[in-house]
């Protein structure tokens, strides 16, 4: 994805790492949602002022939570557990298809997520996973059932292969079933600003639909199966 896609995903999605529905947005993801200036030509990494391809790599801040577009050598730097002493988490770059992913009806209605898309990660300042969902509104926290999620988990051990704040299971149920991917928190992001950009009346309409599968379709192409990690 593009840094000015990305950008634009965050301020239309007007995107929160873990803050509940209603709050403020953490101080470093502010200048996402404010209204963007005119960028100067080439972006620059925002570590070491390198200029970066569309095509780049990111980090999570986590004292303010915000993302970081990094350049390749800066990222490579934070790929490390501790690496200046955990202020910066590299988002990683696998997508993956878990095709064991087994979810009912009835569990996912306990979850309390209305639409048919979410994405789970667990927060470390938390210690617990949390939910979250595309809405018109941006990203909308699920309240979780503590006792339905334990038993998802229980069923999908591909949840405890995540790494904390930057990876996410995202849940898309189809008629054929539910399908999981286990992708970078920004790719969840992606979708967040999809939905709030393209939301037209009470059902979204076709065109937002129609944007949200090609989404689907390109997680499905460049993603591996589960057990070829």
């Amino acid at each position: 994805m593009t840094e000015s896609g990305f950008a634009r995903a965050l301020q239309e999605g007007r995107l929160r790492l873990g803050e509940a529905e209603g709050k403020a947005p953490p101080p470093g993801l502010r200048r996402f949602l404010e209204p963007r200036q005119a960028p100067r030509p080439g972006e620059r990494c925002e570590l070491c002022t390198e200029p970066l391809p569309d095509e780049h790599s990111h980090l999570v801040n986590m004292e303010s939570r915000a993302l970081v577009c990094s350049c390749r050598a800066c990222y490579l730097l934070f790929t490390h557990t501790g690496a200046a002493q955990g202020k910066y988490r590299a988002v990683p770059e696998r997508y993956l298809h878990d095709p064991a992913f087994a979810l009912s009806d009835g569990q996912w209605d306990a979850l309390q997520i209305p639409v048919r898309m979410a994405f789970f990660f667990r927060n470390s300042a938390l210690d617990q996973m949390v939910g979250f969902y595309p809405s018109p509104a941006g990203a909308t926290e699920s309240l979780l059932d503590l006792d339905t999620f334990a038993e998802v988990l229980a069923a999908n051990p591909a949840a405890a292969t995540l790494v904390p704040d930057v990876e996410a299971l995202l849940v898309n149920r189809t008629e054929a079933g539910p399908e999981c991917f286990l992708v970078p928190i920004d790719a969840c992001y992606e979708l967040v600003g999809r939905v709030r950009r393209g939301w037209k009346g009470f059902d979204g309409g076709t065109e937002v639909w129609q944007d949200i599968g090609a989404f689907f379709d390109g997680l499905r192409e460049r993603s591996r199966p589960m057990a070829m990690q």
